[in-house]
């Protein structure tokens, strides 16, 4: 059944790597909750304690918005095939740039994506496996291509007037900092 540990461990990082899809959970003090599912290979295990993941252009912005208002963040896995396993990562994160320094650090871990928008660095404070009884079996067909190719045909300037129409505040009015400081 379910356990807490202090950090990712060897058999917990080679599942997490195994992983198409996980949620990432955040929250402001006030407003809502946002629970957002990731897919593609945009997810890294750098040590037992920290991970980073890239932010591909979406119809939202919610993940930076709170980070900047309160950096808790959980990041759920579940095994949809194979030994049933539900993996929670807890601890505090922050968002980069790609203005900031450690973008350009993180984004050499992932092949290029013409909608990346920001990495995300977690600090891992607290790990949790529960059961995973009651999750359904299913299996991977395939990624889907939409988002890549969506990004690729805007380019950089119709991504950035992306940014600026849709990307810019959370649907509870909070800045996400995506074009400035």
């Amino acid at each position: 059944m379910g356990r807490k540990l202090d950090s990712i461990k060897p058999r917990l990082k080679k599942f997490i790597e195994s992983q198409k899809v996980f949620f990432v959970g955040t929250a402001a003090e006030e407003g809502r909750v946002n629970i957002s599912p990731k897919g593609t290979d945009s997810f890294r295990v750098i040590n037992e304690n920290k991970i980073v993941w890239l932010n591909l252009t979406g119809s939202g912005n919610e993940t930076a918005a709170h980070l900047l208002k309160n950096q808790r963040m959980t990041i759920m896995f579940c095994a949809f095939e194979g030994p049933p396993l539900i993996l929670r990562l807890y601890g505090t994160a922050k968002i980069f740039h790609k203005r900031d320094e450690k973008f350009h650090e993180y984004i050499t871990l992932f092949d290029h994506n013409d909608g990346s928008r920001q990495i995300i660095e977690m600090e891992v404070d607290l790990v949790q496996t529960s059961c995973g009884f009651g999750v359904p079996l299913m299996d991977f067909k395939e990624e889907r291509t939409t988002l890549t190719e969506w990004a690729k045909e805007k380019g950089s300037t119709g991504i950035e007037a992306y940014w600026e129409a849709k990307n810019t505040e959370s649907i509870d009015g909070f800045e996400t900092k995506i074009l400035n400081d």
